[in-house]
């Protein structure tokens, strides 16, 4: 397997995140969801407008992962009042990390997750924490090979439909 680099994302990359947010979101998540409710949220979640926000917001960061030049995963990570659902400043959310299929089993999400410790660590923050959907174990196994503990359930919106995911977390040793 090449190299894996890992690219921080600016503005002039928006056209390869939406791409690659729409591509990796469709895969892992069609099988068990609606067409309907699939189209909604990657239409609201991946326009140019919402990118484009989340991209300017100084306490969001996206990140690539590249192979070969070519985007084959990403990372969305969370500080402060940016964050999802628990809004603490000694805390990093890691909202996404997303690799497409053919790069399942090749250490693109391992190097994406240590990109996020790294980034929790020079924050200093006291843990990282996250959501993931409760159907989707592959993800689980990952962050609880990770030493992510599992310590409260919240209700994500996909189009119409209520999911539960899991709420996991991380603390980092001072």
């Amino acid at each position: 397997m090449s190299d894996i680099q890992i690219k921080k994302v600016g503005l002039e990359d928006i056209a390869d995140l939406q791409i690659i947010g729409k591509q990796t979101f469709a895969e892992t998540f069609s099988e068990g969801n609606s067409e309907e409710d699939m189209n909604q949220y990657l239409e609201e979640k991946f326009s140019v407008s919402q990118l484009k926000s989340e991209l300017s917001d100084e306490n969001s960061m996206f990140y690539f992962a590249l192979v070969d030049k070519n985007v084959v995963g990403y990372l969305k990570v969370n500080s402060g009042d940016s964050q999802t659902e628990i809004k603490d400043k000694n805390a990093l959310e890691i909202e996404r990390i997303y690799v497409i299929k053919d790069f399942h089993g090749k250490s693109v999400a391992k190097y994406l997750y240590n990109k996020a410790i790294e980034i929790a660590e020079s924050k200093n923050v006291d843990y990282v924490w996250l959501g993931v959907w409760e159907e989707n174990a592959r993800a689980i196994s990952f962050y609880k090979k990770n030493n992510f503990v599992e310590f409260d359930k919240h209700i994500f919106k996909l189009g119409n439909d209520e999911q539960t995911d899991i709420m996991m977390k991380l603390h980092l040793h001072k």
